[in-house]
C-alpha cells in the first residue's frame, strides 16, 4: 500500500462523503478515535449535513467513543453554510484519498503501482538477509514487495494489508503462480500486526510506512520491532523525503542506489497511462502533456515530481550479545555503505 504522493496534492478526487461506508467498523473506529487523515469530529459533522442516509449516521455514532459521540451530535445540529459543508467534505475526502483508493478502487491502484518498478538493486542488496528467512511485509498492498522477497530466497512471507480489495488482488496473483504458496496474506495494519513477538527475521514496508501516526509512526515502528527477532532488520523501501530526519533520529541508515538512466513509471498501455494521469496526477499537467507528446505508456518520475524508487532505510534490531551484534553491524555497514548516498 503506497504512501501518499510526495509534495503538493496532484490527484483528482472522485469520491463522495458516502464512500466512507466502504471501511469496515474496525478501520472506521480507528480513524475516528485517532482523528486521522483529517477526519476530525467537527469536520465530519459538517461534512455529513444534508446526508440522507440514517443508517450511515447511526454507524458513525456507534463507532465513536461516548465523549466524541456527544461532540459529534452537538456539531451535527449546528447550522452550517453550504460553503462550510463543501469545505469539510473536501478536507476529509482529500485526506482519505489514498485510503479510499485502496478500499474502493483497488484495481485502479494496482494499475498505477504495477508500473512503479523498484530499482532492481534494492532486493539484490537485501538478498543475503532474505534468503531462507521468515519475512514480514506490512502495508503489502497487492504483493509487490512480497513477491520480490520470494524471488530473492525468502522461505516464508507474511503479507499484512488492511484493504480487502488489495488482499483479493494479491490472492489472485498467488493463485496463478506456482511456488508462491509461502506468501501468507493477512488482514492487519501497522498499529496491530497479527503476529507473535520475535516471529520474523526481517520486517519491511514498501512505500507504505511514514512518520505519520495513521501510516505507521511510533506505534507502527514499535509493532515492527516487537515481531522482529533480535539480530534481524527493519527495512523501509522508497521512504518519503520528509521522513528521513525522523527515521535517522530512530537509528535508521539511509541508502540510495545509483541510477544509470532516468527511472520511469511504465503503464500497461497509453490509454492506461492517460487514465491514471487523469486520476492521480490531474494537477500536474506536465504528465498528460508528456504522454501525449511521446505517445508511449511511460513517464519519468521527474516529470511526475516525485522521488524515484531507488532508496531504502534500514535498522538493525539489537541483539543481546554485543560481540555478535557488532560483527553483524560491521558486515551490514560494509555491504550497504558501498552504494551512493544523497
Amino acid at each position: 500500500m503506497a504512501a501518499p504522493v510526495q509534495g503538493e496534492t496532484l490527484f483528482e478526487n472522485p469520491f463522495q462523503i458516502e464512500d466512507l461506508q466502504v471501511f469496515d467498523d474496525n478501520t472506521l473506529r480507528a480513524m475516528l478515535v485517532q482523528e486521522s487523515f483529517g477526519l476530525t469530529i467537527s469536520a465530519l459533522a459538517r461534512s455529513l449535513q444534508g446526508t440522507e442516509n440514517p443508517l450511515f449516521l447511526k454507524r458513525i455514532r456507534r463507532n465513536l467513543p461516548s465523549r466524541q459521540r456527544a461532540l459529534f451530535l452537538q456539531a451535527l445540529r449546528h447550522p452550517y453554510t453550504q460553503h462550510e459543508v463543501e469545505g469539510a467534505r473536501r478536507q476529509i475526502l482529500d485526506g482519505l484519498f489514498w485510503e479510499l483508493t485502496y478500499w474502493k478502487t483497488p484495481e485502479l491502484y494496482e494499475e498505477l503501482t504495477e508500473g512503479e518498478q523498484l530499482h532492481p538493486g534494492i532486493f539484490q542488496r537485501l538478498e543475503p538477509d532474505l534468503r531462507g528467512k521468515t519475512v514480514l511485509d506490512v502495508g503489502a498492498g497487492s504483493g509487490r514487495a512480497s513477491l520480490e522477497c520470494m524471488r530473492h530466497g525468502a522461505q516464508l512471507v507474511y503479507a499484512v494489508e488492511p484493504s480487502p480489495g488489495l488482499l483479493r488482488i494479491m490472492e489472485q496473483k498467488l493463485n496463478h503462480r506456482v511456488g508462491e504458496q509461502q506468501i501468507r496474506p493477512l488482514a492487519g495494519r501497522f498499529a496491530s500486526i497479527p503476529l507473535q513477538d520475535n516471529s520474523v527475521d526481517l520486517s519491511l514496508s514498501c512505500s507504505a510506512f511514514t512518520a505519520a501516526p495513521e501510516q505507521g509512526g511510533e506505534s507502527g515502528l514499535a509493532e515492527m520491532l516487537r515481531v522482529t527477532r533480535p539480530g534481524g532488520q527493519i527495512v523501509l523501501i522508497w521512504p518519503r523525503r520528509e521522513d528521513r530526519e525522523w527515521l535517522s533520529a530512530r537509528g535508521f541508515r539511509y541508502v540510495a542506489l545509483p541510477v544509470q538512466r532516468e527511472m520511469c513509471v511504465h503503464f500497461r498501455s497509453l490509454q492506461s497511462a492517460l487514465h491514471c494521469a487523469q486520476r492521480f496526477y490531474a494537477h500536474n499537467k506536465a504528465v498528460a502533456r508528456y504522454l501525449l507528446s511521446q505517445q508511449q505508456p511511460e513517464v519519468p518520475f521527474s516529470v511526475i515530481g516525485i522521488n524515484p524508487p531507488h532508496d531504502y532505510c534500514w535498522l538493525k534490531v539489537q541483539k543481546s550479545t554485543p560481540s555478535l551484534e557488532s560483527q553483524h553491524d560491521r558486515r551490514n555497514a560494509s555491504r550497504h555503505s558501498s552504494v551512493s548516498r544523497r
